[in-house]
């Protein structure tokens, strides 16, 4: 914080606690100093923080009157929480300027992404959950259609064996379409059951089926179309 933010900071707590006025004009000058130094590398706002609601909450909750290490150390922990938060992937397409055969630049780049989330100037980078908000119940629902019996490597080890299973727990883990949750309506495959492709034997004209690896174009689209009318019930409910 810069120390006219400082000031506007102990300003908002002096009006919270009065037991901080100082009458002395030369105390709170001493008092300011004290706290720019101490609160130099602490931000006023960044991404999740806010230096005024962790003086407030202090205020709110200790007997004791607030020092600048009760601003400090929150930040430091919260800057330590971002930085563990952050998966470390720099995008090289988001900057254009970029080589991506440039190793050093690289590293400078991601080492700039690393210091701005570090003070504050840019929100950590994190893995899209899918286990909370409205299409987490959608995804249990489906996974446990699946059956999760099984440890992830195992099932990872038997992927290859196993493509359709593979592919729907894949949609089932990115909320997205699963073509399998509907029947086809061009092979008349049923749910939960792959398409099936018709071949004739030439010898005897038999006809008979075999399953095909990806579903009709008509099932992808029931499906998806599907999926998007159970999101939008699911966000018109919550």
């Amino acid at each position: 914080m810069t120390p006219r933010e400082v000031a506007a900071l102990l300003a908002y707590v002096v009006r919270l606690d009065p037991r901080l006025t100082l009458d002395d004009p030369a105390a709170a000058a001493d008092r300011l100093t004290q706290w720019a130094d101490l609160l130099s590398d602490v931000p006023a706002t960044a991404p999740g923080w806010d230096a005024a609601r962790v003086a407030r909450d202090h205020i709110a909750r200790s007997p004791y009157r607030i020092q600048p290490s009760d601003v400090s150390r929150p930040w430091h922990t919260h800057k330590a929480d971002q930085l563990g938060r952050h998966v470390g992937t720099f995008e090289p397409t988001a900057h254009p300027h970029l080589d991506p055969d440039d190793v050093e630049g690289y590293r400078r780049a991601l080492a700039a992404e690393r210091h701005a989330i570090a003070i504050g100037q840019q929100a950590p980078t994190t893995h899209r959950a899918i286990t909370a908000g409205p299409a987490a119940a959608e995804v249990e629902r489906r996974l446990a259609q699946l059956g999760t019996y099984m440890p992830r490597t195992v099932a990872q080890t038997l992927a290859t064996y196993r493509p359709h299973r593979a592919e729907r727990e894949r949609l089932a883990r990115a909320d997205a379409p699963d073509p399998l949750t509907v029947a086809c309506t061009w092979c008349a495959a049923p749910e939960g059951e792959p398409c099936r492709g018709r071949a004739v034997n030439p010898r005897n004209e038999q006809t008979r089926h075999r399953p095909r690896s990806k579903p009709h174009p008509c099932r992808i689209e029931d499906a998806t179309a599907a999926h998007l009318a159970r999101r939008n019930a699911q966000e018109t409910s919550a």
